[in-house]
């Protein structure tokens, strides 16, 4: 396996995760992971393994750019449902996904890029600090304070 398939491999569902948490869309969240792939190597290809932290920085930019152009819509939970599943446990899920995707889509747009920073992309306050361009002290704070709000949304 070549360094960029590696890289690919270990990074491409925490980064759709993460999409997918932004946007609360699916197939947008999958467009933009492909996306954000193929711009990290376009430009930097992968030397060194590759970096996290840079290519959740193109990813954040790509979302941020979709989401400013984007339509409203109304059919965010198209996952394919878990074959290993019950249908009542599908239902449940799914259910689940929607709720915690519109509790997300209630906070502010730096609350919920935070919160899907930290939920998703596995990433340290150090790393999310430079991707945000804020210190990693103001990073715990935002964290603390966007849980705060998101289990209040939930209550």
């Amino acid at each position: 396996m070549d360094a960029y398939s590696q890289f690919y491999s270990e990074n491409k569902d925490r980064l759709y995760a993460y999409l997918l948490r932004m946007t609360g869309e699916t197939f947008l969240a999958v467009d933009l992971v492909q996306e954000s792939f193929a711009r990290y190597l376009r430009r930097y290809g992968c030397r060194d393994g590759g970096s996290r932290s840079l290519l959740f920085t193109i990813a954040r930019n790509a979302a941020l750019d979709a989401i400013r152009q984007r339509k409203p819509m109304d059919d965010r939970a198209d996952d394919c449902p878990d074959p290993g599943c019950s249908p009542e446990q599908q239902v449940i899920d799914r259910q689940a996904l929607e709720r915690m995707l519109w509790a997300i889509g209630q906070l502010a747009s730096q609350d919920r890029e935070l919160i899907s920073l930290v939920a998703t992309a596995d990433l340290t306050y150090r790393e999310i600090a430079a991707i945000l361009h804020i210190s990693e002290a103001n990073v715990k704070v935002r964290v603390h304070r966007a849980r705060t709000k998101l289990r209040k949304i939930l209550m």
